[in-house]
């Protein structure tokens, strides 16, 4: 960790200082010729797969096939990246008249009138249709479960008016943690009041599916909204932009 974690002009400065006078550039040149390069870390320890992987995909697949043949409702949900609201510093450039940036907030607090806000994706995978509710709260079990409510009474119950059991695909971090009680305290309660038996699948995104599964029908492996990635640098952004980028985002 002293030394691979230096920069070449560190690594030349410590060397000339122990007597090897030597140039970054040249450092630089003898780390390639002995086969080094700067590299980041590789997610392999756990193994390529599963063994079981392709086999509860298709499980999943033919479980929301066996709902949405009996017009149940199959949705798949997740929670996007946060977006800052107000005047904020943001990646990506945009075309304007020379020498005339945007001009943005130096620092970023979170202030009552600039919060972050949380697009929370539902994908209803029988009407081909995504819809997100935009919180500025926290990323809880508790916001998850009232996404999902809000869905249902706007949208899930006039598009699936006989649906009497619910399907959710979501992965297994944040808000849609299976092992926080909050999630399944809100969403007991939901079921309750709304009267839909509620069957949570939790597993990767359609994304880390394996190859071939994620064509085989509408109903296939987990797919969620994506929000369109478009965070060029903007003028002040309100509770709308998110929304606005939403309605150019795609599935996948």
């Amino acid at each position: 960790m002293r030394w691979t974690t230096l920069s070449l002009r560190s690594l030349a400065s410590a060397l000339t200082t122990q007597g090897h006078p030597v140039s970054a550039t040249a450092v630089g040149r003898l780390l390639h010729a002995l086969g080094y390069s700067l590299q980041g870390t590789a997610k392999t320890t756990e193994g390529a797969s599963h063994p079981d992987r392709y086999a509860q995909f298709t499980h999943i697949n033919a479980t929301a096939a066996a709902f949405l043949e009996d017009n149940q409702s199959v949705i798949s949900v997740d929670t996007k990246a946060k977006e800052w609201l107000g005047d904020r510093d943001r990646p990506g450039r945009t075309w304007r008249p020379g020498k005339n940036p945007i001009r943005v907030d130096c620092h970023t607090f979170i202030t009552s009138d600039q919060p972050v806000v949380i697009p929370y994706g539902i994908y209803d995978i029988a009407r081909n249709t995504g819809w997100v509710n935009v919180g500025t709260d926290h990323d809880t079990g508790e916001f998850a479960v009232e996404s999902i409510r809000r869905w249902w009474q706007q949208r899930g119950r006039v598009d699936h008016p006989d649906a009497r059991r619910l399907l959710i695909t979501a992965d297994c971090g944040g808000s849609n943690d299976p092992r926080r009680w909050t999630w399944k305290k809100h969403l007991a309660a939901f079921a309750l009041e709304s009267g839909l038996e509620i069957t949570v699948w939790k597993g990767p995104v359609l994304v880390h599916s394996p190859g071939g599964l994620s064509g085989s029908s509408r109903a296939s492996a987990p797919r969620t909204l994506r929000v369109a990635p478009q965070r060029a640098a903007a003028s002040s952004w309100s509770r709308l932009s998110p929304v606005s980028l939403a309605s150019c985002s795609w599935l996948r």
